[in-house]
C-alpha cells in the first residue's frame, strides 16, 4: 500500500511540474552561425514564449560541420525540457548517410517543425546574370567555372544544387559556408556567382539581391517576376524544414509540452504574420505527427541522397 501511495504522489507531484512547464528560461541551441533562417526564427519565438510563459529564450549558437557538431552532442545534454536544439531536414537525414559525422537520423528526437522556406537561387544584384537562363549558359560555356554558395554540405542547399546540376544538366562548382548568415558576403561582394538559399534572404536584402528562380509551387507574391522552377521545366517543390529536436532522455510527457509550446507560439497571429511576410512558410508538425512525417521526408529525400552519391 505504501508503494502504490508514493507511485501515486509521484505521478501527481510530475503532473504538477508538468502543468507549470517552463517555469524558467529554456536554452535553445542553434547549430549554426547567427544571422541565419534557425537563428532569426529562434529570436523572434524567444519573445513569442515570453508573452505567452513569461519565460524567454536563451540563444546559443552551435556552429559546426554544417550543424552536425551539435546534434552529435544532443543526446549527451541533459534531457528535462530545458535544453532543446534546433532541427533540419533534410540535413539530419543526409548527414548521417555520409558517415562523417557522430550521430544517426533515428538520434534525433524531434518534437515539432514549426516552418518551411523554399529553396531558391540568388544573385547580387549588379551580377551579370539578369535570369536563370543567363546563369545556365555560363554555366554550360564553362563547366565547373560558375560557383554556387550555400549553408554547409549535405544540407538543404547542398541537396538543391544537386538537384540544379543533374536535372538542368550542368557542371558548377558548390562553395559551403557554415551557414546562411556567413555566404551574405561572398554573394554580395560576388565571390561566388550566386547562392543556393532561400526567399527570406532575397527578402531580407531585397535591395541588394536578384532571385533567379525558387522551388515553390506558384510565385510568390513578394517575387511576381521570380520564376519557379517548375516554370522552368524542372520537376522540383522543396526547401528546408526547421523545428526542436530534445534529448532522448527526454520523458515524453516533456516532450509533449514542448510540442504544444511550440505550437502556441506558431499560432500567435502576430508572429505567424511575422514570419509569413519575411518568407517562412509555417507548418505545424506536432510530436503526435512526427513519425509519419520523419518516414514520408525520408522517403522523398533518398532518392536524391543517391543523385549526391551518398547512397550507392
Amino acid at each position: 500500500m505504501t508503494r502504490v501511495i508514493t507511485t501515486a504522489l509521484f505521478a501527481l507531484s510530475a503532473s504538477a511540474s508538468f502543468a507549470q512547464f517552463p517555469d524558467r528560461a529554456i536554452n535553445y541551441i542553434i547549430p549554426f552561425v547567427p544571422g541565419g533562417e534557425s537563428d532569426i526564427a529562434a529570436r523572434l519565438q524567444g519573445k513569442v514564449a515570453a508573452k505567452i510563459t513569461g519565460k524567454d529564450f536563451v540563444v546559443q549558437n552551435k556552429a559546426g560541420a554544417g550543424g552536425a557538431l551539435a546534434w552529435g552532442q544532443l543526446n549527451s545534454m541533459v534531457g528535462d525540457g530545458y535544453t532543446v536544439v534546433g532541427s533540419n531536414l533534410p540535413h539530419i537525414i543526409l548527414q548521417p548517410l555520409e558517415g562523417q559525422v557522430q550521430y544517426k537520423t533515428e538520434d534525433i528526437t524531434s518534437v515539432f517543425f514549426f516552418h518551411y522556406t523554399a529553396d531558391a537561387l540568388v544573385v547580387a544584384m549588379d551580377s551579370p546574370y539578369k535570369t536563370f537562363a543567363d546563369l545556365v549558359a555560363a554555366a554550360k560555356a564553362e563547366p565547373e567555372k560558375i560557383t554556387i554558395a550555400g549553408s554547409g554540405t549535405n544540407s538543404a542547399n547542398h541537396m538543391a544544387f544537386q538537384r540544379m546540376e543533374v536535372q538542368g544538366k550542368l557542371k558548377m562548382t558548390y562553395v559551403p559556408f557554415k551557414g546562411t548568415g556567413d555566404l551574405s558576403t561572398a554573394v554580395l561582394g560576388k565571390h561566388v556567382a550566386a547562392a543556393m538559399t532561400y526567399p527570406t534572404f532575397a527578402i531580407a536584402n531585397k535591395e541588394r539581391v536578384r532571385m533567379l528562380a525558387v522551388a515553390t509551387a506558384n510565385r510568390m507574391p513578394q517575387f511576381p517576376n521570380t520564376p519557379t522552377f517548375k516554370e522552368l521545366g524542372f520537376d522540383w517543390v522543396d526547401g528546408a524544414y526547421r523545428g526542436i529536436a530534445v534529448p532522448k532522455s527526454t520523458p515524453e510527457a516533456v516532450r509533449k509540452q514542448i510540442s504544444d509550446l511550440f505550437l502556441k507560439i506558431n499560432k500567435d497571429p502576430e508572429h505567424r504574420k511575422q514570419m509569413i511576410d519575411s518568407g517562412y512558410e509555417q507548418v505545424d508538425i506536432t510530436y503526435e505527427q512526427m513519425a509519419d512525417f520523419m518516414k514520408k521526408r525520408t522517403a522523398d529525400t533518398l532518392p536524391l541522397a543517391k543523385q549526391m552519391g551518398l547512397i550507392k
